[in-house]
């Protein structure tokens, strides 16, 4: 497995280990569970380290595909720019769980509003690091990239 490959494996742990880390999240504070909060946290520290290395494979992702046909320099450099946004917001996420644990371990009266923070962060983060992933996807997706044309609508083009 070389760093393009793992580029594209590990760039769906930030996705859905933000959303899937809010949800538990969540979970977490409506049942009162400490231990479902530290769960949590440590499902959105994964995600975030996930992002650093998905952010860290990109370069080489990036020198995979750019002199291939039909991609666009200006489809990466837009993914490249946005996944510092979705970086920094998943280590600043990342940062927080740890604190998190640390609060939460020590049974602090700042436990619940500590998590409440943490939820917060983690849903802006979840979508900084979609939006990135759907960048992303543009890249080499016809589909999600909106230059794929249907048969029947070429059909019709050249019929006229």
């Amino acid at each position: 497995m070389n760093a393009t490959h793992l580029h594209l494996v590990i760039t769906h742990l930030p996705i859905f280990g933000s959303i899937l880390g809010s949800f538990v999240l969540a979970y977490g504070l409506w049942s009162k569970s400490n231990e479902t909060k530290i769960a949590a946290y440590f499902v959105l520290l994964f995600s975030a380290i996930g992002a650093g290395i998905a952010y860290l494979t990109g370069e080489e992702a990036e020198e995979t595909v750019e002199n291939l046909q039909g991609i666009a320099e200006s489809t990466i450099e837009q993914h490249e720019d946005f996944a510092v946004f979705a970086l920094a917001a998943l280590l600043l996420v990342g940062a927080s769980a740890l604190i998190g644990i640390v609060v939460t371990l020590k049974k602090s009266p700042l436990t619940n509003k500590t998590a409440i923070v943490i939820l917060l962060l983690s849903l802006l983060s979840f979508g900084l690091v979609a939006r990135t992933g759907y960048l992303g996807g543009k890249i080499r997706h016809t589909e999600v990239s909106g230059t794929i044309q249907s048969t029947q609508a070429s059909e019709t083009e050249t019929e006229d």
